[in-house]
């Protein structure tokens, strides 16, 4: 009976992959806040957080960095990807299909997909290191790439099967669960790094940033690891997430908000969780270390677990989730685009086990900072292209969504700006010596300039299809 229920409320599941979103199915800015707020205050910054602590950064460069960085992002989220989305109420794919055509939007697809099977799979690894601390397993260490014990891998996909069921019931389901879950989560944060302080020296207010710059963010790395600066914050704050706002993936959430306005619901995430969130898990961090004397051990449970018990680690257990969760979703909806007539919640459960199996490696999670500048740069430019293709090219009296309407597979305009400004970071990085966290900026602006010349190279050679509407 029970699974006879679960099926029927699978089959019932609705995404619109290839059609408008219904105005019976809009939502509130609340539904956003919830899912923002839940999504960000979440297991990537029980690992965030403490990279900056062992990356250098100092306490000013980090509080006025990440103050701007933030902003950069909530404006780029409400300027850049929200109208579009409300406008157009398609997902990213089938948009992407539209301009690029569907073979160059398969490539790009499955491009995707990986990228936030690994993402997810990090998140999963967070939850896990909670979920394993009755069992005493081994701490991996920031230079660790492979498992280290045969219980870490039965863990992992324990949770990962947990995080894959929920995400398969659909966008309703995601939200409902970060909603729930984001308050409890904010609340834990604040408590451990407070309920630590006292560890650090800081007896009162007065003490707190002699502390924070003498015993937490320091300016000084550990052994291996780079030194960031005021810089390196800024960028990463602001493009942590590029792939989502500039990169324009969260056209597939958006596309259910009432006004673009509802962009502005990503300062929930982006203050609470990529603010004071990085700033709480550095302090539960910088503690650790302390005791720990600069070991390179590194686990967000055990840590978490440290300053406040069980409920610590049944946070970092659930901020996993709240991370893993919508992106396993997105994941699925990339896959869905690329074989249209399977169910969503059938590829989903495909795309979780990719991600199950990827997070039992523990340089998903050592290696973050990386990973993440890398998956906003690989898929930064297709977001530029959508951007010019929506806002300028009908100024410049060339065809918007040029692909459906010339009846092509590949919209060459799109591949080459792809490659070539992919091409271009690459350059710039081992010519100039440019960080991989700085590239997305530059990058940008060559994928608008390529995007509009090869669209007057490419168009004019392509007879459209006539409108037989």
């Amino acid at each position: 009976m029970i699974l006879d229920k679960l099926t029927a409320r699978l089959k019932s599941v609705q995404e619109y992959e290839k059609e408008p979103v219904p105005a019976s199915r809009h939502k509130s800015w609340r539904s956003f806040l919830g899912m923002y707020a839940g999504e960000h205050t979440a297991g990537t910054e029980f690992v965030i957080g403490p990279l900056f602590v062992a990356h250098g950064a100092s306490a000013g460069d980090l509080a006025f960095g990440l103050l701007v960085g933030n902003l950069l992002a909530v404006l780029s989220w409400a300027f850049l990807c929200a109208p579009i989305a409300v406008k157009e109420r398609i997902t990213l794919y089938y948009k992407l299909e539209k301009i690029c055509g569907k073979n160059l939007t398969v490539v790009y697809n499955l491009v995707n997909a990986l990228m936030f099977c690994f993402l997810a799979g990090s998140m999963i690894a967070v939850s896990a290191t909670a979920v394993g601390i009755p069992f005493d397993i081994p701490l991996a260490k920031l230079t660790d790439w492979l498992p280290s014990h045969v219980s870490w891998v039965i863990i992992v996909l324990a949770v990962g099967t947990v995080t894959t069921l929920v995400a398969t019931l659909g966008y309703e389901q995601v939200s409902r669960f970060a909603n729930i879950a984001s308050p409890w989560m904010i609340l834990v944060f604040l408590a451990a790094a407070i309920a630590v302080l006292p560890e650090l020296g800081v007896k009162s207010i007065a003490d707190f940033w002699p502390a924070a710059e003498s015993k937490i963010w320091t300016g000084v790395p550990l052994e291996g690891q780079s030194k960031f600066t005021f810089w390196h914050v800024m960028f990463f704050a602001w493009f942590c997430n590029m792939a989502m706002h500039i990169g324009m993936a969260d056209l597939s959430i958006f596309r259910y908000a009432k006004s673009w306005k509802a962009g502005f619901t990503s300062a929930g995430g982006m203050y609470v969780g990529h603010y004071f969130a990085w700033l709480a898990s550095g302090i539960l961090y910088a503690v650790f270390l302390q005791k720990s004397q600069n070991s390179l051990e590194f686990a967000p449970g055990p840590i978490a677990y440290y300053a406040a018990g069980i409920t610590g680690a049944f946070c970092v257990i659930i901020a996993g989730w709240t991370t893993a969760n919508p992106t396993i979703y997105r994941a699925g909806l990339a896959v869905q685009a690329i074989i249209p007539n399977s169910k969503t919640w059938k590829v989903t459960l495909i795309v979780g086990l990719v991600t199950t199996t990827a997070a039992c490696f523990p340089a998903l999670v050592m290696r973050l900072l990386d990973f993440v500048a890398l998956y906003g740069l690989v898929l930064m430019p297709m977001g530029a292209v959508i951007f010019i293709d929506f806002y300028i090219l009908p100024r410049l009296g060339l065809k918007s969504d040029f692909a459906e309407k010339a009846g092509i597979g590949i919209n060459w305009a799109a591949a080459g700006t792809w490659i070539f400004t992919l091409a271009a970071c690459l350059f710039i990085n081992f010519s100039f010596g440019v960080e991989i966290f700085f590239l997305g900026l530059p990058g940008w602006f060559v994928a608008v300039v390529l995007y509009i010349g090869l669209s007057y190279l490419f168009q004019p050679s392509k007879q459209l299809k006539p409108n037989l509407s």
